[in-house]
């Protein structure tokens, strides 16, 4: 067996089984799960009906660089969402959803054969991250994100020693589990960084479509336009349907970015098997071609964080993200609990589920940037997920400490 699986920690919803084993939740208490980052909005009518209308591509074998037709509506849509122009067959390439992209991504870039590679992670992070990491035989490093600074990851704390074996960076904006996007001036200095160390950068933008100003978030891409780097050089940007089009199942993203990243990913890919069934295909470019189903969608996320956050912010420390479908909370100091802890009274005594923060970050240097927060997931309807803040609100309210 490869030795390396050995590194690979639990995935956090497994700690969270074991956390609530033994615990029975109240009966009269319908369950809620704010615990899994999983969309629950209805799928479009027209991509269900743009997948089961193309069941004859079952018949081929698909390429791995997906139809013309697929990557042109790639291009399309960086087109209209970032302004961004660029070769679809270039600079694009189809994926089954951004995880196993991540992680495959990983095994392209990093190089095992020269002396202790490294990966920077944010902290708190996506396992996916740390997992492809390992098994790429590289050293994760855990870059912590400030509270202070509306969570912004700690690039400056990163010692030179670790730059210089640093062989890829990731990014997550907007942020899992914060919520935070990263401004201009941050993706300047990491452009730089890289221009001097070297490293690529995998920018996982699957959040991207899901926000709550009036300006969208900024991307990856985007940024490198805008500070002249049209080329992408060392940058790869992840983004997916899952999230954005209420198709998780559909296992349907793209990347984009540096050509000669791309044209190597491809090759990988080859030999991976990674290709994207046609039907699959067909449904992704019509969900990529339509944006009313997407204004739609983040106008229920709108609603529903307007109506959720401030019952919320009245009893714990949370306000609205950037971004994203999570709320990054605070447990109130007076209950004299750990995240853990909280997660597994609440559950307990309220039959609702969130994520202890300790579980989505490492301990790194002494600390868990994690720890003492909960993610909350809003994704089911806007009623349910009402309905458990008004029972972590009375949860925190009733507290007594024994």
């Amino acid at each position: 067996m490869n030795p390396l699986l050995q590194k690979l920690q639990p995935y956090p919803f497994e700690r969270l089984r074991q956390l609530f084993a033994g615990v029975t939740p109240p009966a009269d208490q319908a369950p809620i799960s704010l615990g899994i980052g999983e969309p629950r909005h209805p799928t479009p009518a027209f991509i269900e009906q743009a997948l089961s209308g193309n069941l004859a591509g079952l018949s081929v074998y698909p390429a791995t660089a997906g139809t013309p037709a697929l990557r042109e509506a790639f291009a399309n849509w960086l087109s209209t969402r970032y302004g961004l122009q660029v070769d679809g067959h270039k600079h694009t390439l189809p994926v089954n959803g951004s995880r196993e992209a991540l992680f495959a991504f990983t095994q392209t870039v990093v190089d095992s054969s020269k002396p202790d590679p490294v990966v920077l992670c944010p902290n708190p992070f996506y396992q996916i991250y740390e997992g492809a990491a390992l098994l790429a035989g590289a050293t994760p490093y855990y870059v912590p994100s400030i509270a202070s600074k509306n969570f912004a990851v700690d690039w400056a704390s990163v010692p030179e020693d670790i730059w210089q074996r640093t062989q890829l960076i990731f990014v997550c904006s907007p942020g899992n589990p914060t919520g935070a996007v990263m401004p201009l001036g941050e993706w300047k200095k990491l452009f730089e960084l890289s221009d001097r160390y070297g490293f690529v950068i995998a920018s996982d933008e699957c959040y991207s479509e899901i926000y709550f100003r009036d300006e969208p978030p900024l991307g990856g891409m985007q940024a490198a336009a805008q500070l002249g780097r049209s080329d992408f050089r060392r940058l790869v940007s992840f983004t997916s349907l899952s999230k954005r089009s209420n198709v998780p199942g559909l296992r349907s993203g793209f990347v984009a970015g540096d050509a000669e990243l791309i044209k190597a990913f491809t090759l990988y890919r080859t030999y991976q098997g990674g290709a994207m069934s046609p039907p699959v295909q067909a449904a992704s470019i019509a969900a990529w071609g339509d944006e009313r189903h997407v204004e739609d969608n983040r106008e229920q996320y709108r609603r529903k964080f307007a109506e959720v956050t401030p019952v919320l912010s009245a009893v714990m420390d949370v306000q609205l993200p950037d971004a994203s479908f999570y709320l990054w909370a605070g447990v109130p100091a007076h209950m004299g609990l750990s995240d853990t802890e909280f997660a597994r009274e609440l559950y307990a005594q309220y039959n609702v589920t969130v994520l202890p923060g300790s579980y989505l970050a490492r301990d790194f240097n002494g600390s868990n940037p994690g720890a003492g927060r909960i993610r909350m997931a809003l994704v089911a309807q806007t009623a349910e997920c009402l309905e458990a803040a008004q029972r972590i609100a009375q949860f925190i309210q009733s507290w007594k400490k024994a």
